[in-house]
């Protein structure tokens, strides 16, 4: 991980679908020997029990599929039990198909035909204290259990097992927040791969001035991750602000010189996305700097950066983290909005929002508290008045990916901190 971002990094090699495939079926698998056990123990569930069907995969299945399986196999079961004292986490598929030796086979239909009936079974040969299942109002990576199955399961379970069910939202939510130490020795180069794309977008190779238009810019991401065989998480975003234009412009607006450009761009890459937003302005010709009010605006949202970061804490809510760094930004005169989310398995991934674009007050969404080793997207704006365009008040916006390993927060492949020049040809 670094702190300085490079102005123009060259793109990482990628991978093979099938170098792929081993990196994520080795992480899988580390992934589930640590986390698993640790999560389990630490909640005190000794069996958590998930189910999907073939192409309505719930999060934390889809999350758990090797490199190999596409989706679900019909119905796929999947049950992890502690037998306590140390032993270790049973791991078990009650279904036709084993999962790469990442689950043991755990049905014979040829034996039961009923496939829930193997699972009460199972249940009643281990007797657990605390059955976890995935429901929950709060948040969707923890609700995949749906009503019919629930039922289905319901009817072959005896009343002493129906009354030990409870929520497996928070191991869901703690699953895909957790990032293990080979997760982070690969999200670097991740990170590093949507910045060179990012810098490779905002450069003449794409953008001529007077021509391009934001939408041609949009397309371009598009095309060239498919030839890198990359997938992007959500359509790029590119706006435009302009002296004398009220708000940001998109589509088919022709990019022109003196414009400062925003893009909001994400890929995922071996199981990993990123989230990244910058600033790059069109130089005038005859220009060889950006006007000082725009390079003072991007520094105003670096220091709502420093102010957010330096507020995380273990165990303290997304909406404190919110609330408190708001106000020491306003205290030194910024005009802040701060709408920071996990990032990882998910790009906006499971964990406590630390607020939103649109509510910068208290949000339910916000009261999960913040944990250890998670990453996290630092997204944010401020607005300042900027004297070369009359004082007109412009949108800085920034987001950066980034580590926090329980004490410090750390970008995984640094943070934009000068707009990025396109010469003006």
């Amino acid at each position: 991980m670094s702190e300085t971002e490079q102005a123009t990094p060259q793109l990482p090699v990628i991978l093979t679908m099938r170098e792929r495939a081993d990196v994520i079926d080795r992480i899988l698998a580390e992934r589930l020997d640590t986390v698993i056990p640790q999560i389990m123990r630490e909640e005190g569930v000794d069996l958590w029990l998930m189910m999907s069907r073939e192409y309505f995969e719930e999060p934390v299945v889809a999350s758990m599929l090797d490199a190999k399986s596409m989706a679900a196999r019909r119905r796929t079961i999947l049950i992890f039990f502690d037998p306590g004292e140390g032993q270790p986490i049973e791991r078990l598929t009650v279904s036709r198909y084993g999962l790469a030796g990442l689950f043991e086979p755990s049905w014979n239909p040829e034996e039961q035909p009923d496939q829930w009936q193997a699972v009460a079974d199972i249940i009643a040969a281990r007797d657990p204290a605390k059955i976890a299942i995935n429901y929950s109002d709060a948040t969707v990576f923890g609700d995949g259990m749906t009503y019919s199955q629930f039922v289905a399961m319901n009817e072959k379970l005896t009343p002493q097992y129906r009354d030990r069910i409870v929520s497996g939202e928070t191991l869901s939510v703690r699953w895909l927040e957790t990032r293990i130490p080979s997760e982070m020795g690969i999200y670097p180069t991740i990170v590093r791969t949507a910045h060179a794309i990012i810098a490779e977008a905002f450069s003449n190779k794409v953008i001529t001035p007077g021509i391009t238009t934001a939408a041609d810019v949009q397309w371009w991401y598009r095309e060239r991750l498919a030839k890198l065989c990359l997938t992007p998480w959500f359509h790029p975003s590119i706006g435009i602000q302009r002296e004398g234009a009220e708000g940001i412009l998109r589509g088919d607006t022709v990019i022109e010189h003196g414009d400062l450009l925003w893009t909001d761009f994400g890929i995922t890459y071996l199981r990993l996305n990123t989230d990244t937003q910058h600033l790059a302005y069109v130089l005038k010709p005859g220009e060889s700097e950006v006007p000082a009010g725009l390079a003072a605006g991007l520094a105003n949202s670096n220091r709502v950066q420093d102010i957010l970061t330096a507020n995380f804490e273990v165990g303290r809510s997304g909406n404190v983290a919110m609330l408190k760094s708001r106000a020491e930004a306003i205290a030194e005169g910024l005009d802040p909005s701060i709408y920071t989310h996990p990032i990882g398995t998910h790009g906006h991934g499971a964990g406590p929002a630390i607020g939103f674009w649109d509510n910068q007050e208290y949000d339910p969404r916000g009261a999960g508290t913040i944990r250890a080793n998670t990453a996290w997207s630092i997204e944010l704006t401020t607005y300042a008045k900027v004297p070369e365009w009359g004082g007109q008040r412009v949108d800085f916006r920034t987001e950066e990916d980034a580590y926090f390993d329980g004490e410090t927060v750390r970008y995984i492949d640094g943070r934009q901190t000068q707009i990025t020049m396109i010469a003006a040809e």
